[in-house]
């Protein structure tokens, strides 16, 4: 196994068990770009690859399915997965936010919702996170205006303030930790720089390599981004290093995705046979 990716996967197994959330990362890195659904077999060998035993991922994957986000399809004595509505309407946003997402048309003026206590408050928690909102205040949410609102927190009290004034750049400062998701992106390109460096002398990745690098570099990357608001440029420090990160991991997934592509059509299996080809907008994804 080359040494960067070697190094990877050891950073993996000191961190807390995540089997959970990696499935999630390849469902909606590899899975779902390729029909939805995939044998329970085909994650098993994935995991095999990063000494993860089988048990804990069968352990996983009925927590998932619990807790409604994948379907289980029985044929025979295999099962087969797919994403619930609940998961694909998650992913789907998520998926914007970490490959494609669009200039900000910032207006200078945010907008703010106002959430009260109860349901609704917990059921759009997330959403708006995942949305790019921040908070301030507990039940208070705010983002440049333009940005979409979710489904979840339609109900909420909608307001608009400049952020032109001292009051406003401290809403900013208040509403989004940028100081830790700046940490949390240096920290990701030490990671993954070393794995650039691999690629770009055209050192010989296997295809399983190559996919276990692929869901990793998507892993660790999602788990930053997904907390980043995407503030416009002019709120944002000048050496912010999420624009480098994001340059780093689309020049990483470019040259990773041709072979592991070839490893789920050698190993990617769904209740029909193997898994069907890719549309063209994976090869789009990080500006491909």
């Amino acid at each position: 196994m080359p040494h960067p990716l070697a190094r990877i996967i050891d950073q993996l197994k000191r961190e807390p068990s995540r089997t959970g959330s990696l499935v999630i990362t390849v469902f909606g890195d590899a899975i779902v770009p390729r029909g939805g659904s995939v044998w329970l077999g085909t994650l098993l060998e994935f995991f095999r690859i990063l000494d993860v035993d089988s048990g804990v991922v069968r352990t996983a994957m009925s927590r998932l399915a619990a807790d409604g986000w994948l379907e289980r399809e029985k044929v025979g004595r295999n099962s087969f997965y797919r994403l619930v509505k609940k998961g694909r309407q998650t992913f789907d946003a998520a998926t914007k936010h970490i490959y494609d997402p669009q200039p900000s048309d910032w207006t200078g003026r945010f907008k703010l919702l106002l959430i009260g206590n109860g349901e609704d408050r917990d059921a759009s928690r997330e959403a708006l996170k995942n949305a790019g909102f921040g908070s301030p205040l507990p039940g208070v949410w705010v983002a440049p205006s333009g940005v979409p609102i979710p489904e979840e927190a339609a109900s909420a009290i909608r307001l608009e303030v400049s952020a032109e004034d001292d009051s406003g750049r401290r809403l900013l400062r208040e509403s989004w930790p940028l100081d830790r998701t700046a940490d949390a992106y240096l920290k990701f390109m030490k990671t993954f720089e070393p794995l650039r460096g691999w690629i770009g002398r055209r050192e010989r990745l296997s295809e399983a390599d190559a996919f276990t690098a692929r869901i990793l570099l998507i892993h660790y990357y999602r788990r930053v981004v997904l907390r980043d608001p995407l503030l416009p440029t002019a709120l944002l420090p000048n050496d912010w290093p999420g624009r480098a990160a994001r340059t780093l991991c689309g020049e990483i997934y470019r040259g990773l995705l041709p072979p592991s592509e070839k490893w789920l059509d050698r190993n990617g299996l769904n209740e029909n046979g193997p898994l069907p080809a890719a549309g063209a907008e994976l090869a789009r994804r990080f500006g491909g």
